[in-house]
């Protein structure tokens, strides 16, 4: 191991007095001369690899590893070092504090966090999952090929932009009784499946079948019920998407075939989460788990890391209601992609078997789940927490479906609006570096609130145009929320993950129209 070097910087610059023009410039020089004394104290492993030490802050039970290469690393923020930091202080965290290199600053974990936990002393936390619950990304595959899709994508886009409900409160078609309520969040994806939104053989191809067991709709709160009873079928705002890709890459032809992966070929992405019901759930229960830490005297050194035990009743009610927000997320997007793929068929005015549209995976980017992993060779239960980052069993996996087993988990990794998105595979040397886990996208570089700065006077709408991307959105401001120098470069992101072995490049798809919130 060797020590990062420091980068010299100065933060008074030759301005007049030689003092920033601004209070706001000030601010930022701060901030970064904050980032390298933060990279001073971390030491390298190797070209993909950050080791927070153990000795970086107080409390540590564990070391952090950060994973990221030199390019990245010149965008770390020092707050996101912290918490991956204040992860390790946890009761009960096996292994390393680990970060995938789409890392941000988050709510208590880290946006890429991933932290695996003992069922007996360790604990769980909101914190490690996030608001949007089950937030995930499904993607689906045709049999179009990109000529006969180009020059019709505005066209489509505005299909697909009336056929999905998109936006800020949103409303979808949907209409839940409290009977129906109740079954969703106890079958997820099963539920829609039974109401004709899809068919059986989608199921084998979400992970966990798209349904946690042990949920508890019992444990939810009037307030959420009454949040999530509209929004169901809803894509919802911010940086969630349906986008119509095509496949421009292919690194690992075997693999690809076996996911039904064609250059030139189709696809489409959905992303989104459970909506207003699993952002309730999560505030509802960061208020019992304030209360846990106070009762069985946790000291944390951030309290938007709350948490209780595993073994308490705190813990297990928080597990059961996380559960039925995730199968509401499950079946929300088990909705949209049955919409989708019925906008394709109307509009294209081809059968379903000469479309070719099916789904190829679901993964969760949000979601705390119980998994066996090896631990000093011994088979060990552990709570995972993944907040920002995708699970990516490798071949062999049990958990795996049939279909997929020989070859690994698909790990579907979407970028920005104007790049690229990614498809891998999971690994055997990830099952022994991650616990199976990799990034879930490229990354905010940007507050939102700093990229509607940036883009004032700009049209984000007609720069993706020029590009030959069309885009639809619920308003303006979300396209310069969302406008690719927003995000890092998810190919750099993706290459580390790559060279790391945690996962391994399967296929590249470029957009050629979203549908954004």
């Amino acid at each position: 191991m060797r020590y990062v070097k420091s980068r010299s910087f100065s933060i008074y610059e030759s301005q007049g007095q030689g003092l920033p023009c601004s209070w706001a410039q000030q601010l930022a020089h701060l901030q970064i001369i904050g980032v390298l004394m933060s990279l001073e104290k971390l030491r390298r492993i190797d070209e993909n690899r950050l080791e927070v030490p153990k000795g970086y802050k107080p409390g540590m039970r564990t070391n952090g590893i950060i994973f990221v290469d030199s390019v990245l690393e010149k965008g770390l923020e020092s707050g996101c070092i912290d918490q991956v930091a204040n992860v390790a202080t946890l009761p009960g965290i096996v292994g390393s504090s680990l970060a995938m290199p789409d890392i941000h600053t988050g709510y208590g974990f880290p946006i890429g966090g991933v932290a695996a936990f003992d069922l007996d002393d360790g604990i769980i936390s909101p914190g490690g999952v996030g608001y949007d619950i089950n937030c995930g990304v499904r993607l689906l595959r045709s049999d179009l090929k990109r000529d006969e899709v180009t020059p019709k994508i505005k066209d489509l886009i505005d299909v697909l932009y009336n056929e999905i409900p998109a936006g800020v409160g949103s409303k979808g078609k949907i209409r839940l009784g409290p009977e129906s309520e109740r079954k969703l969040l106890i079958k997820g994806a099963r539920w829609a499946v039974e109401e004709g939104y899809g068919t059986t053989t989608d199921l084998e191809r979400i992970e966990s079948n798209g349904c946690m067991e042990g949920a508890d709709p019992g444990l939810i709160s009037a307030k959420a019920y009454e949040r999530g009873r509209a929004q169901q079928g809803t894509l919802g705002s911010g940086n969630h998407f349906i986008e119509v890709q095509y496949i421009d890459e292919i690194y690992d032809e075997k693999t690809a075939n076996a996911l039904g992966l064609f250059k030139d070929h189709v696809t489409v992405m959905i992303h989104t989460g459970s909506r207003g019901f699993g952002h309730q759930v999560c505030t509802d229960f960061l208020e019992v788990m304030a209360g846990a830490i106070r009762k069985y005297k946790i000291e944390l050194p951030d309290r938007e890391l709350a948490c209780a035990p595993f073994r308490s009743q705190e813990a297990q009610d928080y597990l059961a209601a996380m559960r039925a927000a995730a199968n509401y997320a499950w079946a929300n997007r088990q909705c949209l992609m049955h919409w989708a793929r019925e906008a394709f068929i109307s509009f294209f005015k081809v059968s379903p078997g000469l479309l070719g549209m099916g789904l190829v995976y679901d993964v969760a980017h949000n979601i705390a789940k119980i998994e066996e992993h090896m631990i000093n060779g011994k088979k060990r239960k552990l709570v995972m927490h993944r907040k920002g980052a995708t699970r990516a069993f490798p071949p062999g996996h049990l958990e795996l479906p049939d279909i997929y087993r020989h070859v690994g988990q698909p790990v579907i990794i979407p970028g920005d609006m104007g790049r690229a998105s990614f498809v891998l595979i999971g690994t055997e040397k990830g099952m022994n570096e991650t616990f199976s886990s990799a990034c879930h996208g490229a990354g905010r570089v940007l507050s939102r609130h700093e990229a509607i700065r940036r883009a004032k006077g700009r049209s984000i709408r007609r720069e993706l145009e020029d590009k030959g991307i069309f885009v639809r959105s619920a308003g303006r401001e979300i396209l310069a929320e969302e406008m690719p120098e927003a995000y890092k470069n998810v190919s750099n992101v993706v290459d580390v993950v790559h060279n790391a072995g945690i996962a391994r490049k399967v296929a590249r798809l470029r957009p050629m129209g979203v549908v954004k919130g």
